[in-house]
């Protein structure tokens, strides 16, 4: 194999400085805010939806990245049904498809007025819950389907058909064997390190500084190793490391701040969505937009 296919396989296609400045919503009129708030809930949506359908971390991450892939090109549509078709999607072409019936009723769940929300109450749904809220009838589900599929294939065309998606979580455990942290037989200390790490990973999902838009995956997989193991207490090697894995020390520094500010700004988000549902639909962000300007 040439040495430019094996690389092909651990980067991703970047987004240029124009895509992060001028995204499709921001010019549609969403303030810079916003956006980051109605796409850090999308992908909480699609994170939840993922989890109800039992597909794993990796194919939910792929679709999370493809979701906000589809946010910095020149298209614009409803977040909610860009989201789940994202992930139906994504998990189409993976060893574990799921029907087009069992997506739409997942979200249709996540969606209705039972659910206490995806953002904020992992019990998710009450004990009083009426399950016709979230009943999808067949017309609505035939309904559904069709703009599904459309807006899969609107996906599709605004990425130019490039749904690969390489991640770090893997690359950061080789990367914890090569530095000798991840030893055959693990210990306490080591496993700790692991779950940090692709803790790390999966929070950088949410960032609102795009970091998976604007990063290699060896380049998220050393920050989240060396931010793991600043909390955890684990000593690495002494000299500059990271070099060894082709990553500079500025953006070591850029990434390490980026990842270790989500969880203080999700918590911001989550005070700042306690009393309304953040908008997932153009309609609904239209509203919030003529909210905010009448204030």
């Amino acid at each position: 194999m040439a040495v430019g296919a094996q690389l092909t396989t651990i980067s991703n296609p970047l987004a240029t400085p124009d895509q992060l400045t001028t995204s499709s919503s921001q010019l549609d009129g969403l303030s810079s805010d916003l956006e980051n708030s109605i796409r850090y809930t999308g992908a909480l949506l699609t994170q939840a939806a993922g989890i109800l359908l039992r597909l794993p971390q990796e194919i939910i991450a792929q679709a999370i990245v493809t979701f906000t892939r589809f946010y910095v090109g020149p298209e614009g549509d409803s977040f909610r049904d860009v989201s789940a078709a994202a992930l139906y999607m994504t998990a189409k072409i993976s060893f574990q498809p799921q029907s087009t019936r069992s997506v739409l009723n997942v979200y249709a769940y996540l969606l209705s007025s039972q659910f206490h929300g995806f953002n904020s109450h992992p019990h998710g749904i009450s004990k009083e819950a009426d399950p016709g809220a979230y009943y999808l009838s067949e017309g609505d589900y035939l309904s559904q389907r069709s703009k599904l599929l459309l807006t899969e294939s609107l996906i599709l065309r605004t990425l130019s058909f490039t749904t690969h998606v390489s991640l770090p979580h893997h690359l950061a455990l080789t990367y914890l064997q090569t530095l000798g942290t991840l030893p055959s037989v693990p210990t306490g200390s080591s496993k700790a390190l692991a779950r940090r790490t692709l803790a790390h990973l999966n929070t950088a999902l949410l960032s609102p500084q795009l970091l998976y838009l604007t990063h290699q995956p060896p380049a998220l997989a050393v920050a989240a190793i060396y931010l793991a193991a600043r909390e955890v207490g684990v000593k690495l090697v002494n000299r500059e490391w990271w070099e060894v894995f082709d990553v500079d020390r500025e953006e070591l520094g850029f990434l390490v701040v980026g990842m270790g500010s989500v969880a203080g700004w999700a918590a911001e988000e989550r005070v700042k969505w306690a009393e309304r549902r953040c908008p997932l639909t153009a309609e609904e962000a239209e509203v919030e937009v003529g909210r905010r300007k009448a204030m």
